[in-house]
């Protein structure tokens, strides 16, 4: 999977959409220290391969992890600076939440988050859903950027012992 670079000069205010999903329930915010334990389970239950990643995000203070939530329970997240300084990502949201607007939202805060701290681009690393991107941030795709970072990666069983 490719990479793509994201603008952040133009980015437009995530604000109004943020918002929009607060009116239906939705709350998406920056992930506090003590949440860790509980966003790292929802992450190893749906989406395990990004756990290691999840972590080095919940390593920064504050952590460079956001999260949607509703009621109490945890719908998604997303992480920047986790894999590499400069890069959002992972991101997850459960199947059943998608098409609410709830990674796009995690995603412009991330971005914002970004060009807050002096970055006037962003890497997308190993996009799934380029297209996703591309309307979401106007995100592009990077020439011969694949496998990027992501190459000679270690299989998941050579740390289970098996």
């Amino acid at each position: 999977m490719p990479d793509m670079i994201v603008n952040l000069y133009g980015l437009a205010p995530v604000s109004p959409q943020a918002q929009a999903l607060r009116d239906s329930g939705v709350v998406c915010r920056r992930a506090e220290s003590y949440e860790r334990s509980v966003v790292l389970a929802f992450v190893e239950r749906l989406f395990p391969d990004w756990a290691d990643e999840l972590r080095a995000g919940f390593a920064a203070v504050p952590p460079n992890v956001y999260i949607a939530t509703e009621a109490g329970t945890l719908l998604g997240f997303a992480c920047y600076n986790a894999t590499r300084p400069d890069y959002f990502g992972p991101t997850g949201v459960e199947a059943s939440q998608r098409r609410r607007g709830i990674g796009r939202v995690l995603l412009l805060q991330c971005l914002e988050a970004l060009r807050a701290q002096g970055y006037a681009y962003a890497i997308v690393g190993g996009v799934g859903p380029a297209e996703f991107y591309e309307k979401a941030a106007g995100a592009t795709l990077i020439p011969a950027s694949e496998p990027g970072i992501y190459r000679d990666r270690l299989n998941r069983s050579e740390g289970d012992g098996t």
